[in-house]
């Protein structure tokens, strides 16, 4: 995991100005006048992640909402940046965890990729494990993640998303014609309709890990402080198994990604970020 600091002012980064030094007067009382203290500005670390994202405008285009709303730091207590990972026409989700590795190098990693009909989730969730890059894995797609800024969700979708692009077509007028002549990007209104709901989305998000059908999965199991990959005492021991990683998101050892129906570990990347309350 990278955080750097300085001076440098970066998308979603946080710029520390330099205290001017203060002079004395020469002459008269303020010869012995003491001088104020000077204060020292804060300089907070920024933290680092690649995202790499299975499509190529939905999700791209949410990370560059975060870092916007929150990426400077003052809603979360610590300013961060986010390179999103993505290629025209979209990845596999095993590429998704190849393509974020590859760019990042030992920057923190996460992965966002949905269940749609892949056949080859189990080699991501495996290939994301040994190296310790984050999961954010939707049953059925990232769709879910955004309709439930609006409302709770459930009921089995077995990879399909029609049902829930339906409803968020009609849970705002914003996101009326989403995904209609491949209009998937959330931009202008649709980024403005999900301001103030970032608590709503996360509980809901929990709600499905707790009412999942393994019966033991927890949301309150979860974990979300990020990994140093780089250390060598490196508490989470990389790697790790692929269903112990799997289960960082509450989920028990043995509940399977892919039973996981409907679900969203989107939530998991903004409580990681400090973004569980973005009410103005």
């Amino acid at each position: 995991m990278s955080r750097r600091g300085g001076q440098e002012q970066t998308s979603g980064g946080h710029e520390s100005e330099a205290v001017p030094k203060k002079r004395k007067r020469r002459g008269g009382s303020d010869e012995e006048r003491p001088l104020a203290p000077v204060q020292v500005a804060e300089t907070r670390q920024e933290r680092v992640l690649y995202v790499g994202c299975e499509g190529e405008s939905t999700e791209p285009h949410y990370l560059d909402y975060l870092v916007k709303r929150f990426g400077n730091g003052e809603r979360t207590g610590q300013p961060f940046r986010i390179y999103p990972v993505y290629e025209a026409n979209g990845l596999l989700p095993e590429q998704v965890v190849e393509a974020v590795r590859e760019k990042a190098a030992t920057d923190e990693t996460w992965a966002l990729f949905d269940r749609d009909e892949h056949t080859r989730i189990p080699q991501a969730v495996e290939d994301a494990a040994a190296d310790g890059t984050e999961i954010c894995f939707s049953h059925p797609s990232f769709d879910l993640w955004l309709l439930l800024h609006f409302q709770a969700f459930g009921g089995r979708q077995s990879g399909k998303s029609k049902d829930v692009v339906d409803k968020l077509r009609k849970a705002d007028s914003a996101f009326e014609r989403f995904d209609k002549r491949n209009d998937k990007s959330i931009q202008g209104p649709r980024r403005k309709a999900l301001e103030g709901k970032a608590k709503a989305a996360i509980k809901n998000a929990q709600g499905l890990v707790s009412q999942c059908e393994h019966g033991a999965c927890k949301a309150s199991q979860h974990k979300a402080a990020p990994v140093d990959r780089t250390s060598p005492e490196n508490p989470d021991h990389l790697p790790q198994s692929p269903r112990k990683w799997a289960a960082r998101s509450g989920h028990a050892l043995d509940c399977k990604v892919l039973d996981r129906d409907p679900s969203t570990d989107v939530w998991r990347l903004l409580v990681s970020l400090g973004i569980e309350d973005d009410e103005d």
